[in-house]
């Protein structure tokens, strides 16, 4: 059953969002977010990994955190270490660098003709193929009416009305579909809905979200400490066994945002697991925003609105992790922090932009560093709704 899906449904706000990501690395000439237009400093035209110090993604230890957070002769102020690891959480190649298709994935809403985009499904079609066998759940388009760009869209069969049979057919999907198309399966359900505060139309298997390019939100709060004038944040290093990102740096606390939960309920419980903070002390966290990144790897595409939090922690508090994602905590100067992620690969992508936005929000970030406010406006790439 072909469908023709027109652009007009996908909001401006998501269209400017997608141009920015086109701009990573920034053009010399000035690009539009929404009605504004930004003027690119020279100094930003290109931005490479050659300044970050590597070593191989999970596999250093404390010493060389802290070995390469020391002071170094004729170090640049500059901010480009930190547009680098934006430019890490959005990855954009495969759709605006060769001519893939990008489909809609919509919602119908019932006894209407409304169709409301939910997500996106990339990587020239491949993925969506996968999905042929299942035309009692899904309908793609001819594959004769693939068009670039949102052409045309997938949506689930009109029969499937209720929110809990479309959850359920889709579980059935992915689980047909295997670890080997949809690796990680952790039967945890991510609720799917155009933006964030509307009710939600179904749910689906927090490892497909990407494959299936649903809007994520999840929780990320920087806990910190104030001694003698100086801040310190607490550094966990995660787990050489957990699946994604061993061995890498988070934040104190992080977590997906899964169906049923609010933000703050989900960020109390997040603290008990993964740091044992008691409820006492993290009711205590505040909420300072949030930041959002659009990257597409391959068939997958993360459209991810991470809500920020900070928590001042008592200077005797010791974290403590209490599901075993966690191998160690390290209480770390801010200013090292900082360092650390202009100077290395050392931090898991996306955690990288809370703690620029932490660093912008408590002053370590300065309007006269060039590039200020291009970095400032790059936390939030994605559909941050």
């Amino acid at each position: 059953m072909a469908n023709n899906f027109c652009c007009h449904h996908l909001s401006h706000k998501l269209r400017s969002s997608i141009f920015s990501l086109r701009n990573l690395p920034l053009p010399s000439s000035p690009f539009t977010i929404g009605t504004l237009k930004f003027p690119i400093s020279p100094s930003r035209r290109t931005h490479t990994l050659s300044a970050a110090i590597h070593i191989q993604s999970g596999r250093f230890t404390w010493d060389d955190v802290f070995n390469l957070a020391e002071p170094q002769q004729n170090e640049s102020s500059d901010l480009d270490g930190y547009f680098e690891k934006v430019k890490l959480c959005n990855r954009n190649s495969v759709l605006f660098n060769a001519p893939v298709h990008l489909l809609a994935f919509a919602h119908k809403i019932y006894n209407s003709t409304v169709f409301l985009v939910v997500g996106f499904i990339a990587g020239e079609a491949v993925f969506a193929d996968n999905l042929r066998r299942f035309d009692d759940v899904i309908i793609l388009p001819d594959e004769t009416s693939y068009g670039g760009n949102f052409g045309c869209y997938i949506t689930l069969h009109p029969r499937i009305r209720t929110i809990e049979d479309r959850t359920s057919a889709l579980e059935y999907v992915i689980k047909s579909l295997g670890e080997e198309l949809v690796p990680g399966i952790r039967n945890e359900l991510y609720p799917v809905k155009s933006s964030f505060g509307v009710p939600e139309y179904f749910s689906l298997e927090r490892a497909a979200a990407p494959y299936f390019g649903i809007k994520a939100y999840g929780v990320h709060m920087n806990g910190y400490v104030e001694r003698d004038g100086q801040k310190y944040l607490w550094i966990g290093k995660r787990s050489e066994v957990k699946p994604t990102y061993p061995g890498m740096l988070d934040h104190l606390v992080a977590g997906g945002l899964p169906h049923g939960i609010s933000c703050g309920e989900n960020l109390v419980k997040e603290c008990e697991e993964e740091a044992g903070i008691p409820r006492s002390i993290s009711s205590g966290a505040t909420a300072v925003g949030a930041v959002s990144y659009m990257d597409i790897d391959g068939y997958r595409f993360k459209r991810d609105v991470l809500f920020c939090y900070d928590l001042k922690l008592p200077e005797g508090f010791i974290p403590k992790n209490e599901d075993g994602e966690v191998e160690s905590f390290k209480l770390v100067p801010v200013t090292n922090v900082a360092k650390i992620i202009r100077r290395t690969q050392f931090f898991k992508a996306n955690c990288n932009l809370v703690i620029i936005d932490f660093l912008f929000r408590h002053g370590y970030i300065k309007p006269e560093d060039l590039g200020y406010l291009e970095l400032l406006q790059s936390l939030r790439t994605g559909d941050c709704s």
